[in-house]
């Protein structure tokens, strides 16, 4: 349960337990704090934003109420489908996470479908609901790397950057968990100011989060050495999840800036209402 990771270069080690403390015998682990803590922060920030979306608090946490058992869904979904040639003879091991395997981009997928089918159903702007959900879905991410951190998971092959992570006296390898918080933080801060001063479409902001996530995922997910793969093949899931999400993201930025549109929607339906 403890690990020991160093920054040779950088003269820091620290001795990790994953296990915060214990509760009528069962273990809680800092995994599940700092992801809830990346989920608390980020509800926190869209609360004090809503309005300027034109939403309401109660649209908030209703909509929570929607996206969070299908993002935890989609999360365990995505990551068996792609190891179900472990799964597969471990039937029995398909809902228990608390040995890990939840992925980010199938939590993701599940969150944008509640969302979707939410606005549907209470007839609001889902291109601008998507808005929100990037400027969340950023601040959870770059939150919840840093559980991979106390798991001394989610890293790259070795390397002799600065930056290079020992863990338990081994070789230094890529921090990718550092770095995907890092190029998260960047990715918010810029949605952030976007938001506030060239916020000129709704969907902008969602979009935005495909090119930058996108891009970034790509690059780091190269580095990273417990990445799934499409069966049969070596062409990693995430990798290639990335690049097109960058892609397409980019394509309708250029198109709905160029065209001169208040709402993604109006890519589809000319007559869409702003």
């Amino acid at each position: 349960m403890t690990n020991t990771i160093a920054f040779p270069a950088l003269g820091l080690e620290f001795t990790l337990n994953r296990v915060a403390f214990s509760l009528f015998g069962l273990n809680i682990y800092w995994y599940g704090i700092i992801i809830a803590f990346g989920f608390l922060l980020a509800v926190l920030y869209l609360n004090h934003r809503i309005t300027a979306f034109g939403f309401t608090s109660d649209h908030l946490f209703d909509c929570l109420l929607w996206a969070i058992p299908t993002a935890l869904i989609g999360a365990r979904a995505y990551y068996v489908i792609f190891r179900w040639d472990y799964y597969s003879a471990h039937i029995h091991e398909i809902l228990s996470t608390r040995s890990g395997g939840m992925a980010i981009y199938g939590g993701v997928i599940g969150a944008l479908l509640a969302v979707s089918l939410y606005g549907l159903r209470k007839k609001l702007n889902i291109p601008s609901m998507f808005d929100v959900a990037a400027m969340g879905l950023l601040i959870g991410q770059l939150i919840g790397r840093w559980a991979n951190f106390v798991n001394a998971e989610a890293h790259g092959g070795e390397t002799d950057f600065i930056l290079g992570m020992s863990i338990n006296g081994g070789a230094p390898v890529h921090p990718t968990f550092l770095y995907e918080s890092l190029w998260n933080l960047t990715g918010f801060c810029i949605l952030h100011v976007i938001s506030k001063r060239h916020y000129r479409f709704r969907g902008q902001l969602f979009l935005g989060y495909l090119v930058w996530y996108g891009a970034g995922r790509f690059w780091i997910e190269g580095m990273r050495t417990d990445s799934l793969y499409i069966v049969g093949t070596g062409i990693r899931v995430s990798q290639l999840l990335s690049a097109a999400a960058a892609v397409v993201g980019g394509i309708l930025l250029y198109i709905c800036f160029r065209r001169g549109i208040q709402t993604l929607n109006q890519l589809w339906n000319p007559h869409a209402k702003p």
